[in-house]
């Protein structure tokens, strides 16, 4: 039995993933203003490392691209 096939009864259980691309503090005024398609800019750009979190607990690293 493959690795995949002894945990496929776990295929449907859901979990929180998480995937931060940067942090930035915002004013309450600043929030307000969000709308469909406003672009927030970050800290991190193409080719900079993000944390990828699953459960709160770091999983691995991706690139920015």
């Amino acid at each position: 039995m493959s690795s995949l096939a002894e945990i496929a009864h776990f295929a449907d259980v859901p979990i929180d993933l998480e995937v931060e691309l940067g942090r930035k503090t915002m004013t309450i005024s600043e929030i307000l203003q969000i709308e469909p398609d406003t672009v927030i800019r970050m800290p991190r750009s193409a080719g900079e490392n993000i944390d990828i979190r699953v459960g709160g607990a770091l999983l691995g690293y991706g690139e920015i691209v």
